[in-house]
């Protein structure tokens, strides 16, 4: 059993902001360009969190809120508050203990916890750490499908015997975005952190182009997953199979057409297409377009127990958050990502009650004003 290095929060830190401020000043350059940076001129990055804020509440009045409670059933289970962990590579750049912390403070919070494809630790390691905990939240893998398809069904197969109970499959990015930032910082993965989940994936054989013809569209792109790829990737794995990286009602219609398990409206954080539409912008359409066949979730810039209150009135079923979590587990290992978690739940029973809202039911039926144009 791995031993997490004990640590205690620091004083002074009351919310996320705080967090991410002194997580700032604790990382080198290199690592947080990669965990704090966005794609382009950040604009989608920024904006992912203002668009939040754009969305105003209207509170109802005395309201019967006593013995409220935040539970909320999703794909077959009941869990006990509707806020998760989002698929964070390379954890152990931020903290020596990585997404074994990050698991074991997901799981004594309740969180559900949804691990990257690139995480740094084995992905059996993370699983024990995680169900070992009897009031743990749900346990999914996030998949990025690989050049060599027997290697990602060996990968399924290792998900599913290790006790990971759905795979969220990144749509968004089948390339890397234009990541200014890391490349003026010239990122690079220091020696023992790397893909480890990943060891033994060949090379990606290159295709011979001919002159004029473009190494991405003639070469990468031939290997970018298609709905082609993601009814294969439900062909071989008794997992219920998401799709992370949907923005646009048609993509969300083809989805639910097909069968998937739910959707995560997301930009990748804001790390793939600058200028992409927020989430908070594309969250209703989505969820207007699977007309409730499937469960959304919804991820990018949630910062306040409001924000997430505001993303299950506009219909998510639940939320993810990325970057703060990494911003705690950098601060004090795991005691810092629970922190950040407790802030976030104790932030949204708050909000419940002054909005006089008892269960996630009451959120689900409150109409928020429309955003003025111009700042949504």
């Amino acid at each position: 059993m791995h031993t997490l290095k004990r640590q205690s929060v620091p004083a002074g830190i009351v919310n996320l902001a705080d967090h991410e401020q002194l997580a700032q000043q604790r990382l080198d350059d290199n690592a947080w360009a990669y965990f704090g940076g966005g794609a382009g001129d950040e604009i989608t990055l920024q904006a992912n969190r203002t668009a939040w804020d754009a969305w105003r509440l209207q509170p109802r009045v005395l309201q019967r809120v006593a013995g409220g409670h935040t539970r909320v059933a999703l794909l077959g289970r009941t869990l006990a508050h509707p806020i998760m962990l989002a698929p964070v590579a390379f954890q152990r750049l931020a903290h020596v203990d990585g997404e074994v912390a990050t698991a074991y403070a997901a799981a004594a919070l309740g969180a559900g916890m949804v691990l990257s494809t690139q995480a740094s630790t084995p992905l059996e390691t993370v699983a024990d750490a995680f169900l070992a905990d009897p009031g743990r939240g749900a346990l999914w893998f996030q998949l990025y499908l690989q050049h060599d398809r027997g290697f990602t069904r060996a990968l399924v197969q290792r998900a599913e015997a290790a006790g990971y109970e759905a795979l969220v499959l990144t749509v968004d990015a089948p390339v890397s975005g234009i990541r200014d930032r890391e490349r003026r910082a010239g990122f690079q993965l220091p020696p023992g952190i790397r893909a480890v989940n990943l060891d033994g994936l060949a090379p990606r054989p290159a295709r011979p182009l001919q002159g004029g013809q473009s190494a991405l569209f003639h070469d990468l792109l031939h290997d970018a997953p298609t709905w082609e790829d993601v009814q294969w990737l439900q062909s071989i794995t008794r997992l219920p199979v998401l799709l992370k990286g949907v923005l646009h009602p048609e993509d969300a219609r083809q989805a639910a057409a097909i069968g998937v398990a739910g959707l995560v409206v997301s930009n990748h954080g804001g790390r793939t297409l600058d200028t992409a539409i927020t989430t908070a912008q594309a969250l209703p359409a989505v969820v207007q377009a699977v007309e409730g066949r499937l469960p959304v979730l919804v991820d990018g810039g949630i910062r306040r127990g409001t924000d997430v209150f505001k993303a299950l009135a506009l219909g998510a079923s639940a939320v993810l958050v990325g970057r703060p979590a990494i911003h705690g587990l950098t601060n004090a290992g795991a005691a810092g990502v629970a922190h950040v978690l407790r802030l976030l739940r104790d932030e949204l029973e708050a909000t419940m009650a002054l909005m006089g809202c008892a269960t996630l039911a009451d959120v689900a039926a409150v109409s928020l004003p429309m955003p003025p144009l111009g700042i949504r």
